[in-house]
Order: C-alpha cells, then sequence, then structure tokens
C-alpha cells in the first residue's frame, strides 16, 4: 500500500500551474481584485521560502512568500495560503505557514506580513500591524493587515507604503 502521509517541499516553477488551479478551487475568480494580489503580481516567489504540500503525488495545498518593501524596509509577504476544499481543518495550512516562518528567519529576514483573519493567523504568532504604521496599496481592513516578527522588535523600524519588488 502507498505511504499518503503529508509531504511539505519548497515550491519550485514546475509547480505552478497546479498552485493556480488550487487557487482558483481554494478563492474563485475573486483572487485577482484583492490588493495583495497586485503587490504578488508579475513577482516570482521566493521558492526557498515557499511550500507545497502533498499527499502522494496529489498537490494538496501551497503557500507563498514574495518580497515587498515597507517603506524603505525588506519584508516579506505571506499568501496566498490556499489548501484543497477537501483536505481543510487538518492543519495543512498551518504546516505550511510555520515551514515558510522557519525558512525566512534562517534565511535572515526580519518580518513577515499578511492580509488575513487574527483568529486564524492570531494562533501561530501573528499581530495586528499598528494602526498608520503601513499603508497598503489599495483597500485592505486594517485589522486584516497583520504582521510576525521574526527578529526582536523588527515593526518598530517599519513604517511608510508598503510596495512591490521590481
Amino acid at each position: 500500500m502507498a505511504d499518503l502521509s503529508l509531504v511539505l517541499a519548497p515550491q519550485v516553477p514546475a509547480d505552478h500551474i497546479a498552485i493556480e488551479k488550487l487557487d482558483e478551487r481554494a478563492f474563485g475568480p475573486g483572487r485577482f481584485a484583492r490588493s495583495a494580489y497586485r503587490l504578488r503580481e508579475g513577482v516570482a516567489p521566493d521558492y526557498h521560502l515557499s511550500y507545497v504540500a502533498r499527499v502522494g503525488t496529489l498537490l494538496v495545498g501551497a503557500n507563498r512568500m514574495t518580497p515587498i518593501l515597507c517603506g524603505d524596509q525588506p519584508a516579506l509577504l505571506l499568501g496566498p495560503l490556499s489548501v484543497e476544499p477537501a483536505f481543510r481543518s487538518g492543519g495543512i495550512g498551518e504546516a505550511l505557514v510555520t515551514k515558510s516562518l522557519e525558512a525566512a528567519r534562517a534565511a535572515g529576514h526580519k518580518l513577515v506580513l499578511l492580509v488575513g483573519d487574527m483568529a486564524y493567523y492570531g494562533r501561530m504568532g501573528f499581530k495586528p500591524v499598528p494602526e498608520g504604521r503601513l499603508k497598503f496599496v489599495g483597500p485592505v481592513d486594517p485589522e486584516r493587515l497583520l504582521y510576525y516578527e521574526l527578529a526582536e522588535s523588527a515593526i518598530e523600524d517599519i513604517n511608510g507604503p508598503i510596495t512591490r519588488i521590481h
């Protein structure tokens, strides 16, 4: 019988089509209108920090880490985090986020941002960005703009617009 345990592996360019199909199933066509998508559009993920989850050969989850700027300071944008609907609530999303945060810390990054729900990401240590500290491109509910410090007090040096790295 085949081993069907969960395997996390760094994303590779060849995963792109399968991840796009997963994102379509998880988020639908409205994902292109989201402000966070604008920061990622046309920018390759950091493949050393972005992961996929597989059960056997089936891709069941993926996350992306994209380099961004917060003011003049480098940071990372986490997302999208997508999990195949039939595999949700099994810890796959949390495992992907944890793996990416560990890799980002090991690579010397200091700060990760995301747009998401505090109820979910707060369990992993994310906190709301202090009001007025960062300005997101496009409309974003300020309560959904979250951060995770990979280095102590990393948020203290950050302010200004959140922009793409070209």
